[in-house]
């Protein structure tokens, strides 16, 4: 088995790319989505972050999101303070599913793969780009949010320039390509058909 992690800027379209993989039957673990549940449900978590935002970074509903992007976005301590807490336990649920799945190729989107060093525990790097206002657009109209705090989020990540230097391949999602032929050419370096 093949373990690729699939990584790129926010709003570059690694959700996209991932349910291509997905529809042609291979497994896609999605770390942020991890990382949510782990959040709200594990007991050790809850109480380490609100040891560290204190009680409102929880509401009766969940995780407050809003405020703990605008907590990490701006403090790079805080980001790194979660990615300590959180990441490790994400990162237990990938290796067992691979322990327990059989297809060839296993994926795991993850924004910050390379970032944290992940990438390193990666057999490779499937890197995801898109120009920088489709980018914008794209999480603007996601999120709802304004272009500011989209350019804020896109500043504090690596630019996918930086990226490429640790990636083993790139799939381009701003319309230049097609994305399902880019996938299958992708596909085609590992399965022989």
């Amino acid at each position: 088995m093949l373990r690729i992690g699939i990584t790129g800027g926010i709003g570059s379209g690694k959700s996209v790319v991932s349910k291509i993989f997905e529809s042609l039957g291979f497994t896609v673990f999605n770390s942020d989505l991890e990382a949510q549940k782990i959040i709200n449900n594990d007991v050790e978590v809850r109480r380490e972050l609100i040891t560290v935002f204190g009680m409102e970074i929880y509401t009766e509903k969940g995780l407050n999101r809003e405020l703990l992007a605008q907590q990490i976005f701006s403090d790079n301590s805080l980001r790194e303070a979660v990615n300590k807490i959180v990441h490790p336990r994400v990162r237990e649920a990938f290796d067992l599913l691979c322990l327990s799945d059989s297809n060839s190729l296993i994926f795991n989107e993850a924004a910050i793969l390379i970032e944290t060093g992940t990438y390193k525990e990666f057999d490779k790097i499937l890197l995801i780009t898109a120009n920088l206002e489709c980018r914008i657009q794209r999480v603007m109209n996601r999120d709802l949010i304004s272009r500011e705090q989209v350019e804020s989020r896109i500043d504090n990540q690596w630019s996918d320039d930086k990226k490429r230097d640790f990636s083993d391949s790139e799939i381009k999602n701003d319309d230049s390509q097609s994305l399902l032929i880019q996938v299958e050419n992708f596909i085609d370096q590992f399965i022989s058909v």
